[in-house]
Order: C-alpha cells, then sequence, then structure tokens
C-alpha cells in the first residue's frame, strides 16, 4: 500500500494536473448543464454523464501511462481495427438524433465509430508524417500522396457508412492543420486548395443530401428558409436562448427556452444555449475561456515535447478542439451550418466523453515523458 501511495505521489507529480483540472471543471460545468437542460426527464443524462466520466477517467489514466511511441508502432494494427470499426456501421449503424446512421447501440449504450477513430487517426497521420520527415521529406510527392490517401480514406468511409459530414469535417480540418504544422510547402497547399476546388461539386451532388444542403446553405442564404421554421428552425431557438440571457443570464434552471425546451437537441448539440440563457454572457465567456486554456495546454505540450511524433499528436488533438468549438458555438449563434458536433466536454455524450478523456491522457502521457532535444542528447 505504501509502494501504491508513492507511484500515485510521483504520478501526480509528473503528470499534466493543470490539464486533468481543466478537463473535470470542464465536464462537472457541462453536467450541471446537461442537468439543467433536461431536468424534466429525471437524472438519466446526469447520471450516464457521470459514468462516461468516471471512464473517461479510467481511460485519461491508461493512456498517460501508456507510451503513445508504443501504440503509434502499431499504426497498422490501428488502421485495420479503424477500418472495421467504422466499417460496421453498414451493418449495425442506427440512426442517431441527427438522422445519419452513425451509431452502433447495445440496449442503452450507444457508440459512435467516427468520434472514437478520432485519436486513432490523428496517431496515425503523426507517425505517417514523422516517417515522412526523417526519410523522403514531407514535400515529396510520394509522401503528398500517402498522406492525402489516408486522410481521403477515412472521409470517403465516414460519408459513405453514415452520411456524418460534421464528423468528416473534423478530419478534414485535423488533416490540414497537421500536414501543415508538419511542413507542408505553400506549393502543395496551393494546389490541394484547387483539387478542394474541382471535387467539391462532385461531393455535393453525389454525396449530400438535399436537407444536408440546405444546412450547410441555410445560414447564409434567407431564401433557403425564409420563415426560419425549417432547417434554421434550432439555430434560430437557440439564438433567440442565448440574447434572452444578457449578461447574467435568466439563473440556472429558470431559463424560459430551456425549460420548456423549445431548443431542440438542448443537451447535446446547443448546450451553449444553456449557458447563454441561464447564465448569460458571462457564462458563455467562462466555457470559451476554459476550453482556450484546455486547447492552449495541448499546444504547450506538442511545443514542448522536443520529438516530432508526439508534437503532432498534440497539435491533431488541439486541432480537434479547436474545429469542434468553432463549429458548435458558431452553429449556437447563428454563423456556422447546423452539422450536429457536440461542445468538446460541455455535451451531453459518451462517445465523445469517452474520446476526450483518452486524448488528454495522451497529451499528459507525453507531457510526463519529456524526450531529449535532437542537439543536446549527445551533450
Amino acid at each position: 500500500m505504501k509502494r501504491f501511495f508513492i507511484y500515485m505521489k510521483d504520478y501526480l507529480k509528473r503528470s499534466d494536473s493543470l490539464l486533468l483540472s481543466l478537463c473535470l471543471i470542464s465536464t462537472i460545468f457541462g453536467m450541471v448543464l446537461i442537468k439543467s437542460a433536461t431536468i424534466s426527464s429525471g437524472n438519466q443524462y446526469v447520471i450516464t454523464q457521470a459514468a462516461a466520466l468516471v471512464i473517461g477517467l479510467v481511460l485519461y489514466f491508461l493512456f498517460s501511462v501508456i507510451d503513445v511511441d508504443i501504440i503509434a508502432d502499431k499504426s497498422k494494427l490501428l488502421f485495420i481495427f479503424s477500418t472495421i470499426f467504422i466499417s460496421s456501421l453498414l451493418i449495425f449503424g442506427v440512426a442517431g438524433d441527427s438522422g445519419n446512421r452513425a451509431w452502433i447501440r447495445f440496449g442503452l449504450i450507444g457508440l459512435q465509430p467516427a468520434e472514437i477513430v478520432k485519436i486513432p487517426f490523428i496517431i496515425m497521420m503523426a507517425r505517417l508524417l514523422t516517417y515522412q520527415g526523417q526519410g523522403p521529406g514531407i514535400n515529396d510527392k510520394m509522401s503528398v500522396l500517402q498522406s492525402c490517401l489516408l486522410f481521403g480514406f477515412f472521409f470517403c468511409l465516414i460519408i459513405i457508412t453514415s452520411a456524418d459530414l460534421g464528423s468528416a469535417l473534423v478530419y478534414l480540418f485535423v488533416f490540414v492543420v497537421m500536414i501543415f504544422i508538419a511542413g507542408l510547402s505553400f506549393k502543395w497547399i496551393g494546389a490541394g486548395l484547387l483539387a478542394v476546388t474541382g471535387v467539391s461539386p462532385i461531393l455535393w451532388r453525389f454525396f449530400l443530401s438535399d436537407n444536408q444542403k440546405n444546412r450547410i446553405l441555410a445560414p447564409y442564404i434567407d431564401s433557403i428558409d425564409p420563415t426560419g421554421t425549417g432547417v434554421m428552425w434550432q439555430a434560430n431557438q437557440s439564438k433567440i436562448a442565448i440574447a434572452s440571457g444578457k449578461l447574467f443570464g435568466q439563473g440556472l434552471f429558470n431559463g424560459a427556452q430551456t425549460q420548456s425546451g423549445a431548443v431542440p437537441q438542448q443537451h447535446t448539440d446547443f448546450i451553449f444555449s444553456v449557458a447563454g440563457e441561464e447564465l448569460g454572457l458571462i457564462g458563455c465567456l467562462i466555457i470559451i475561456l476554459l476550453l482556450i486554456l484546455i486547447i492552449c495546454r495541448c499546444i504547450y505540450v506538442g511545443i514542448k515535447a522536443n520529438d516530432t511524433q508526439n508534437g503532432l499528436i498534440c497539435i491533431g488533438i488541439a486541432a480537434m478542439l479547436i474545429f469542434q468549438t468553432f463549429e458548435n458555438i458558431g452553429m449556437c449563434i447563428g454563423l456556422t451550418p447546423v452539422i450536429g458536433l457536440t461542445l468538446p466536454f460541455f455535451s451531453y455524450g459518451g462517445s465523445s466523453i469517452l474520446t476526450l478523456y483518452a486524448a488528454m491522457g495522451i497529451v499528459s502521457g507525453i507531457k510526463m515523458r519529456p524526450k531529449p532535444n535532437i542537439i543536446t542528447r549527445y551533450y
């Protein structure tokens, strides 16, 4: 027992306690908002979120003590697992609240494969980019092709199996940020923009449903939903809730929109509107500050890693958080399309919590095991 306490003391000293504290504060804050948004349904959502948090903490500990380099060395197995897991949606997939067949359910338990595979994808990308940097170079034609194929495979797999455009766009943003940080030249970036311009019409015509197209265009073209009762209904109700909160809000558990259930999916995709209505601008700013601090901490650990692969993993995780935060808050205030992305740490969702805490465990583990700087390792 004494040895256990000594180990735990050493672990807490070396792990990223600041990062874990920020994550816990955010999740508990989110659970309070979830309780307010689902108060008429009892405690089931809060209990489920609490259970996910407990499992998430276990994953945080496991992934912080396991060297991520060991996981990255098994990138082929990660690829096989990720492919099978997402492909299983073709057989076992069920529609979630967004209508996409993005979930696998075991009774009351639901898993979202594309959410969970974000971490293996980031690790695989970091491994590939590091290998390329040590060999032919990031800007070698074959290197660029390999990177694009890895991303394109998972992007298309998600669209084909579940039509989950929101998750697919997270992969796109993570991919772009990681290859840019890895050193991709502006020549290839320009070529990529041209390629996207050429492929977009095909994706738009053959892979997106009319409803998805309308959701993308509606925030910017009034004629798509002139009455505001169609695809913009959720966003408009969310804006009403946030605006009514003003500076200090209407009070926790007292929001008119929140307590009446006027905003659909208020405990998941639109949890930010609960904070806006009941806690006001102050509550919203606290949420944004917490998420910015978590993102900055991930970037800081990545910069201090002194190791390309580990640094890229941290940057990839930060990119994932950046896109989801920007998109979720944007759709709650009507600036971005409603594409079914949760607000990290705050929204209700077991798969999201498990993925986030596993990711934070990896970042903490990288902080615990700093690699020697390549310049000073021989001195």
